[in-house]
């Protein structure tokens, strides 16, 4: 009789691990081309025409960088916090509050030259999201609340208060009754590398995935950090301040989905309006885990991610197909990788049992 069992690895998979992402990936493709029939879309044309629209041109992937600087700053912020095993699902309101942060700043300082003015919008973005951050870190470890519940609930207080800022006192008398803010001066803005579309925005994004590769590779606090999220009890039987690491983690975190929020007001839309909550802070959660938490392997995972949705506005356009239809590939990716990580760390033998 024979007998399956299930053993886990001595050592990492390596390059196994490449095609076990590569087989889950195309698993989530062929469960959206079902979908897609399901929905009377031809699932060969749709999958293509998902694709031509993410990477097929120029104008494609200028948009899907674009789009990814704000995913891939929120995503490196959680996954700060999830590495610590803390559960921040608050980017995308500490994201919100970043851009009302640099807001204020550009409304209260019209005259103010650049020098002062991007350093101050920058502080204030990261202030306000880092703030947001601690508020479910103090609760967790002052009153045992659960962080997951509190940093969701915190996102829709965050989104209204935002709504509440455009919608009202902030609203641009000029705007046609649109809610939307008056345009920064141009000392507000964060201008384009040379003659292209992309905005410097790139470069800090660059800039910051090293900075926090380094700090949790190379700095006493990310090995840290790293030990707290592996054993709990054993980092503070170290003498490790756990405590104190949850709140560096999710200030952390809210500070880099500020900042997010930042660039996106200052580069892309250049004034504060709804429509920059576009979903941006959920999306980083599954980037952060495709990436299995990694600095620099975010980078990629933000751009397929947002080239995804650049895909799926095409889709729209030219299929009629659902804007729904992305968040639900997003998923499928997730869960699909997720489940596929299963074979990465065990691996299957298959044993005789004599009678």
């Amino acid at each position: 009789m024979a007998l399956i069992r299930i053993v886990k690895r001595q050592e990492p998979l390596g390059w196994g691990s490449c095609f076990v992402f590569l087989a889950a990936l195309s698993l989530s493709l062929l469960l959206g081309g079902v979908i897609l029939l399901i929905g009377g879309t031809p699932p060969w044309e749709g999958i293509t025409t998902l694709f031509r629209g993410a990477f097929g041109s120029r104008y494609a992937l200028e948009d899907a960088l674009i789009k990814g600087t704000p995913i891939f700053l929120c995503s490196l912020g959680v996954a700060v916090a999830f590495r610590l095993q803390v559960w921040n699902i608050g980017a995308e309101g500490q994201y919100a509050l970043g851009a009302v942060g640099a807001t204020w700043v550009a409304l209260s300082l019209p005259e103010a030259p650049a020098w002062v003015m991007l350093p101050a919008m920058v502080a204030v973005a990261c202030l306000a999201g880092g703030l947001w951050g601690f508020v479910p870190a103090y609760l967790r470890q002052r009153m045992r609340t659960n962080e997951i519940i509190v940093t969701l609930m915190l996102n829709y207080v965050a989104i209204l208060f935002l709504d509440y800022l455009v919608y009202g006192v902030w609203k641009d008398p000029a705007s046609f009754g649109f809610p939307m803010t008056a345009v920064f001066a141009e000392a507000a803005v964060v201008g384009r590398i040379g003659a292209s579309n992309f905005s410097w925005g790139l470069v800090h994004c660059l800039l910051l995935g090293l900075i926090v590769w380094i700090f949790m590779r190379f700095t006493r606090l990310g090995f840290e950090i790293k030990a707290g999220g592996d054993n709990v009890r054993a980092a503070r039987y170290a003498g490790i301040p756990y405590d104190r690491l949850v709140m560096l983690v999710m200030v952390l975190s809210g500070a880099l989905a500020g900042w997010a929020g930042f660039l996106e007001t200052s580069s892309t839309v250049n004034r504060l309006q709804p429509s920059i909550m576009a979903g941006y802070g959920y999306t980083a959660i599954v980037v952060a885990w495709l990436a299995r938490l990694n600095p620099l392997a975010i980078g990629v995972a933000a751009f397929l991610l947002a080239g995804l949705r650049v895909g799926v506005e095409g889709l729209q356009l030219d299929l009629q197909v659902p804007a729904a239809f992305g968040a639900m590939i997003e998923g499928l990716i997730l869960l699909t990788v997720l489940a596929g990580g299963f074979f990465t760390r065990y691996r299957f033998i298959l044993s005789r049992r004599t009678p």
